[in-house]
């Protein structure tokens, strides 16, 4: 397992490392392809570590369930741009299920959603997005699941899910591809992305706790093992 995810960060490395060389030979059209492929490789990255691990039926069809449920959520509030509950919900399941299949459940909530609200190259960034803000979210259990935590997580969230989905519109429409450029990309969206971070905020500081707790007791009864009891 340990050698399998080595090789996986060396390809990836090695993978990042050309395409930066390329975006330098080729400029702009090479940055944006360096963009893209790096979104694609954190993607690959996670489907391969999903495909190794060792989680069991019970907990890939609950996996499954949120990244449904997530996107389902997502759909009723597409008229209130940046308004997401499904980012509360991705996040939950990290904090419970590991980050593996946090970024599951994150990539599902955008690829399950864009079937009813379009697909488009902004896909790629929202899994990737969501994806990695279920696959960080572990890390809240060190400093204690507590809800001031999951309010100041899910508001960051709001703001870098912002920050990765503009890199799409940034690499497609905007000439020349700089550090300048970006930040003025990212500038006028950032009303966007504070909606998003206050909506988090809400829902977690709401259903944060409550929504862990009750996948958590799931978790503990599916996980239990089965052993043979010997007649005295």
């Amino acid at each position: 397992m340990l050698s399998r995810r080595l090789l996986l960060v060396a390809a990836c490395a090695v993978a990042a490392a050309g395409f930066w060389w390329l975006s330098r030979a080729v400029g702009d059209s090479g940055a944006a392809l360096f963009t893209g492929a790096v979104a694609v490789a954190v993607v690959l990255a996670f489907v391969v570590l999903f495909e190794v691990s060792d989680i069991r039926a019970r907990e890939l069809a609950i996996i499954a369930l949120l990244g449904t449920v997530s996107a389902l959520l997502r759909v009723p509030f597409a008229a209130v741009p940046s308004l997401q509950p499904s980012t509360y919900l991705v996040i939950c399941s990290g904090v419970v299920f590991g980050p593996v299949a946090g970024f599951m459940v994150g990539a599902l909530t955008a690829v399950v959603s864009n079937f009813f609200l379009g697909h488009g190259p902004w896909t790629l960034f929202q899994m990737v997005a969501w994806g990695l803000a279920g696959a960080s979210a572990p890390v809240m259990r060190r400093l204690g699941v507590k809800t001031g935590v999951l309010v100041f997580f899910g508001a960051l969230w709001g703001i870098l899910f912002g920050l990765i989905t503009n890199l799409w519109m940034w690499i497609a429409f905007v000439y020349p591809l700089t550090f300048g450029s970006f930040v003025v990309t990212w500038a006028n969206s950032i009303w966007f992305d504070s909606i998003h971070a206050v909506g988090n905020a809400f829902f977690l500081a709401a259903f944060g706790l409550k929504t862990i707790r009750i996948l958590e007791r799931y978790h503990q009864r599916f996980s239990w093992e089965r052993t043979d009891i010997e007649d005295a």
